[in-house]
């Protein structure tokens, strides 16, 4: 996804310089990176630290400072751990030091799932796409090996949905796109290749005018299920160019001076998350 996301600068031309202005902007005194209320959180670090890098941009040195006050992770759900794990990854060139990485991967194991998936929160107790796809990245990051790799494509495959795509509960009857998606990166880092189907289901979920929404029925399309659709369907080798000028079109409605992407035609806040997501939209719209 960063290689994709470092071909965005390239496409931004003089607006080039207005991205890392504004990641910048989002840092907090604290080292962490704000979400949308103001405050430091490790899910937009990790988007903030994403960014700089995509524009060949050092980390903040103060980010450091705040990914040790978390020391392992033991009070986090699996979001925000894996968050920390990525994090630790863009800030030192050997991801997080050895006791933390260590406590990391311990904490991470108490969020297994009995299907050999794994869970998002220590009160869940079915697992779900979204956690193996954080988990799987968790352990990249850690340098550690894949745990169960036949029962996380189990518990992959328990999440299909009734309509070819891929959802984040059982027995559903739709799919979402970004969960698709996050189902392809899987198969395909494990070893599996998808069914050529769900090419067919991402492609279904672009909209006439431009982007893709995040399941069928939904009206309006959003940057999440957009870059994550794009990901996916150059992972599968699924030619785009019929989309490419639509969803160029739908990323300059999004796109403001201020160095941001929107989320949404409906969203008026601006975030490091999204403006990743636009940047890796871009990366693979310029390839």
């Amino acid at each position: 996804m960063l290689q994709v996301a470092r071909l965005a600068p390239t496409s931004l031309g003089e607006a080039r310089d207005l991205v890392p202005t504004f990641l910048r902007r989002c840092l907090n005194a604290d080292g962490g990176f704000q979400d949308r209320g103001g405050a430091s959180d490790l899910y937009y670090t990790v988007f903030g630290l994403e960014g700089l890098i995509a524009f060949r941009e050092d980390p903040p040195e103060s980010t450091r400072g705040y990914l040790e006050r978390f020391g392992s992770g033991d009070s986090l759900d699996l979001v925000h751990l894996c968050c920390l794990a990525r994090a630790w990854a863009s800030v030192l060139p050997g991801g997080a030091p050895p006791e933390t990485a260590a406590g990391i991967l311990a904490r991470l194991a108490t969020f297994r799932a009995r299907d050999g998936g794994y869970l998002l929160s220590d009160d869940s107790d079915e697992s779900t796409v979204y956690a193996a796809f954080l988990a799987i990245g968790a352990m990249q990051d850690l340098q550690a090996d894949i745990v169960d790799r036949d029962g996380l494509l189990r518990s992959v495959a328990a999440c299909r949905a009734a309509d070819g795509g891929y959802a984040n509960q059982r027995d559903a009857d739709l799919g979402m796109t970004p969960t698709t998606a996050g189902a392809v990166a899987i198969m395909r880092h494990l070893g599996v290749e998808p069914d050529r189907s769900v090419g067919a289901w991402l492609l279904a979920r672009a909209h006439a005018d431009g982007g893709f929404v995040v399941a069928p029925g939904i009206p309006l399309p959003d940057l999440l299920s957009t870059a994550t659709a794009l990901h996916a369907l150059a992972a599968l080798h699924v030619p785009v160019d019929a989309l490419r000028e639509p969803c160029l079109d739908y990323l300059d409605t999004l796109w403001t001076n201020a160095g941001g992407f929107y989320g949404s035609w409906a969203d008026d806040i601006l975030d490091c998350e999204y403006t990743y997501y636009g940047l890796l939209a871009l990366g693979h719209l310029s390839l």
